[in-house]
């Protein structure tokens, strides 16, 4: 098969997951087991030198890091099944957004989560740090509300697997129990994203 994709449970990787079922694309999917090193072996640290998934391999190119994944999958295989901009100014709405996640919202996750949640020793965490995250979410969560004002999805007039990617960012905050209450407009847009029929999919578990 063209492209293999290598994941892990409970990881970034989901998003990468839920793109390629949204795109339709066929891959040989390798599941990784981070609880027993299996991102440090030897063997996948020769594909990525992190040590981290979501990574993939297409046609010998390796790919690795969730948002220039997101990007190049919709460059690759979205644009003709109208998931992903065409080359022009929506493309680099669609850029804009996708980085975004990974690094403006993401990086507050990071400190927010790894300074508040139990899966990390008490003696590492610092709650003010884990505060200035929080809010810092809650600032990003209020751009993204004002810019779905009036809109149905992210990027232009229709779905596209920017949408997909942002709102794995989104279903991790609801998760971890965040407020959303303050932010109608992406709630409504998270509710239509969770109708799709990909995004069903995957969470029944049929797509395992």
């Amino acid at each position: 098969m063209s492209l293999i994709f290598y994941y892990a449970p409970m990881s970034t990787a989901a998003i990468t997951e839920l793109v390629l079922e949204e795109l339709g694309v066929p891959c040989e999917k390798v599941k990784l087991d981070i609880s027993k090193g299996e991102t440090k072996a030897p063997a996948f640290l020769a594909i990525n030198p992190n040590g981290k998934v979501p990574c993939v391999v297409h046609h010998g190119t390796i790919v690795w890091e969730s948002a220039a994944i997101t990007m190049y999958l919709g460059e690759t295989f979205g644009v003709e099944r109208n998931l992903y901009p065409a080359t022009g100014p929506l493309r680099g709405e669609a850029m804009k957004w996708v980085v975004w996640t990974n690094v403006t919202l993401g990086d507050a996750v990071a400190r927010f989560t790894r300074n508040t949640m139990d899966w990390y020793p008490d003696d590492e965490k610092n709650a003010k740090a884990g505060e200035a995250g929080k809010l810092e979410i809650g600032a990003c969560l209020r751009i993204l509300d004002q810019h779905l004002e009036g809109k149905q999805f992210l990027v232009g007039d229709t779905y596209s697997v920017v949408d997909t990617h942002l709102n794995s960012f989104a279903d991790w905050l609801r998760h971890m129990k965040l407020d959303f209450a303050a932010y109608p407009h992406v709630n409504a847009w998270g509710a239509r994203c969770c109708e799709r029929p990909a995004y069903k999919k995957l969470m029944s578990g049929e797509g395992q």
